[in-house]
């Protein structure tokens, strides 16, 4: 399957929410093809199926709304009409002209039309390469066509860029990845791409295609849709720079009311559905199970490249016969099993890095596997070495310990900070990901941070007296200081978002808590973590349901209460991904996949809809994939 067809299947939304009377959806087609013989790609539809769609659309008072429309109801100009649907085509095939336009006209509904002006540019005697694989220039529409569309007052025409959808190598290992977000990496020179290259490369293009359009259609588009949906901040800066004010993308499961003009969601539909599927798309469907595999990338790699390749392929194996559609993906090195990162699986600016390896892992996973890999990263819990670490302050406890083990980075410290963003932000220019976990190292005791940058910080911008022993003397400032500091670094974790959404975009956030935060009111203080809080900022709280990590005497029990405990919070059941341990890790021993297998199905039987586990073992075949995949995968659902 070529590059096109696997980045865009990578992406495809599997689940969407009903949506208010006053909201809108986007619809995303591509190539329309006559009879189900013809289907050549997954994003195909047949004819009659369109036809189909369009006429259920009418039938069950679905309004058919343009983009304009869209532009004056964000401005307050008018409201839109009850179940509003906006339409768009990518691509620019020949079917839009032959099949497409007279459905529009005799049904009276306008659509959108994003054309990459490279590919129509080409002679029509010629080729077009799309992605790898080169195909008749033919099987797209004439440059006749293209401005016969135009003029018409139901199409309108937007700019697919003129030379990004395509892959540009993205790492030493020669993946192609999606060119929008991108740094290329230069296998001569052994470098990546530089930002300031990289945002030339962008402009360039938009202004390219911008021109194109205009020169064949006599209107400059204001709309760009971005190839295989993928996007990022700095590109959408620099689209509204050069006019495209309107963007669509295919952000997953975003809320409809959240949209703004410059990031507008898509369903991407896919497998030509039949009118029953496709009602379902617009209706919503039942939350889509969330289930996790946790990976220590410190297991994969290896000083000879030819293991470590073996090594990722075992993982592969792994994660497709586990039947999850997540993984947790460790970014850092940690040899030791500290917990505290000293080198990066990534190009970056401040650690060692340990093997360019985690961009290339991550690809191949979600590439080959269509399986969401999520950046596992520390949120404080760095250490560069005794050098750089006199430059930089970290968290004291008032009694010297290092409180939960990590030793972190002061989140109270404006150069702590900007390292940490520094690191993330390296993360998005030179990797893959789909959303980053942060680590359970984002937790400050009840005795921290007592270092003097946090002292001061506290005495600035919340008003508290600079003595951790006089603010804990006080059971009214005691409380005031526990709730600022889980504010603090659920902030810090959602500003490390925004940093790494400059070049990848849209990410999702997750987070590990400890599960006694859920099982113990007292314990916000002890940990500066609140799952209430968690569920209002995050995409998933990843709950450590680890009982033998708490000393319960009796784990299942202990379980059970853990979700009887969490199951009623608001969004719990969407948001909560019960993490389970694979390892005891008092005896140093492997949990029996038998247990773990029980454990699964006891959560499910409790109504858990998303769970996982931590850590897998690819070497030892821990746990057994052929004992826990019945109640693992997300077909489980469906298992009983």
């Amino acid at each position: 399957m070529r590059f096109v067809q696997l980045v865009l299947l990578c992406f495809v939304s599997i689940s969407f929410s009903a949506w208010s009377k006053s909201d809108f959806k986007v619809l995303s087609f591509h190539d329309v093809v006559a009879t189900q013989a013809d289907i050549r790609e997954s994003d195909d539809v047949t004819v009659d199926h369109l036809s189909n769609y369009f006429s259920w659309l009418k039938q069950n008072d679905y309004a058919v709304v343009s983009i304009q429309d869209i532009v004056e109801f964000k401005a307050g100009k008018k409201k839109l009409p009850d179940n509003a649907i906006v339409l768009t085509f990518d691509d620019g095939y020949k079917s839009f002209y032959k099949y497409v336009y007279p459905l529009l006209k005799s049904f009276n509904y306008p659509a959108t039309l994003a054309v990459v002006g490279s590919w129509l540019e080409v002679p029509e005697a010629g080729t077009v390469q799309y992605g790898r694989t080169p195909i008749p220039r033919t099987k797209f529409l004439s440059l006749a066509e293209l401005s016969e569309l135009s003029r018409s007052p139901l199409v309108e025409i937007a700019s697919h860029t003129f030379n990004l959808h395509r892959g540009v190598q993205g790492n030493v290992q020669g993946n192609d990845m999606p060119a929008v977000t991108t740094f290329a990496f230069n296998p001569k020179t052994k470098t990546y791409e530089s930002e300031k290259n990289y945002l030339h490369r962008i402009k360039q293009d938009l202004i390219a295609n911008n021109q194109w359009i205009k020169k064949h259609t006599n209107r400059t588009p204001r709309v760009v849709v971005w190839p295989y949906g993928r996007y990022n901040a700095a590109a959408q800066r620099l689209a509204k720079s050069v006019g495209l004010e309107i963007a669509l993308a295919l952000d997953d499961a975003e809320d409809l009311d959240e949209q703004s003009l410059d990031r507008i969601n898509r369903i991407y539909l896919v497998n030509n559905p039949t009118i029953t599927q496709f009602a379902d798309l617009l209706r919503g469907a039942d939350p889509y199970p969330k289930r996790v595999m946790h990976v220590d990338l410190d297991y994969i790699y290896d000083p000879d490249p030819e293991q470590q390749e073996k090594n990722l392929g075992l993982l592969l194996e792994r994660i497709k016969s586990s039947g999850v559609n997540a993984v947790y993906l460790q970014a850092f090195g940690d040899e030791a099993g500290t917990g505290v990162a000293n080198s990066l699986y990534f190009n970056n600016r401040h650690l060692p890095v340990k093997a360019d390896l985690f961009g290339r892992a991550s690809w191949q996973i979600r590439t080959r596997l269509r399986v969401n890999v999520y950046a596992w990263m520390p949120l404080l819990a760095f250490d560069p070495g005794p050098e750089k670490s006199k430059t930089l302050d970290w968290v004291e406890s008032v009694d010297g310990s290092i409180g939960i083990g990590y030793r972190r980075l002061s989140p109270f410290s404006e150069r702590s900070r900007q390292f940490i963003r520094d690191i993330y932000e390296d993360l998005a220019r030179y990797t893959y990901f789909y959303g980053i976990v942060i680590h359970d190292d984002a937790t400050l005791s009840d005795k921290e941070d007592s270092s003097q940058v946090a002292l001061s910080y506290y005495q600035k911008n919340w008003g508290l007296p600079p003595s951790v022993q006089d603010i804990t003397g006080s059971s009214e400032l005691r409380e005031k200081w526990m709730l600022r500091k889980t504010e603090a670094l659920t902030n810090f974790a959602l500003d490390l978002k925004k940093v790494a959404e400059e070049y990848k975009k849209p990410l999702r956030l997750s987070r590990n808590y400890y599960a006694e935060v859920a099982l113990n009111p007292r314990a916000q203080e002890w940990f500066a973590q609140s799952i209430t809080n968690g569920l209002s900022n995050f995409d998933t709280v990843a709950l450590m349901a680890m009982p033998y990590m708490e000393k319960a005497a009796n784990p299942k029990k202990w379980l059970k209460d853990l979700v009887d405990h969490t199951k009623d919070y608001p969004g719990a059941r969407q948001k909560i991904i019960y993490e389970l341990q694979a390892k005891n890790w008092d005896t140093k021993k492997a949990i029996p996949s038998e247990e773990l297998r029980d454990w699964m199905r006891m959560l499910r039987i409790q109504g858990a809809l998303n769970f996982g586990y931590y850590p897998d073992d690819p070497f030892t075949n821990h746990p057994n994939m052929s004992v826990i995949r019945r109640e693992l995968s997300t077909e489980s659902q469906v298992f009983e």
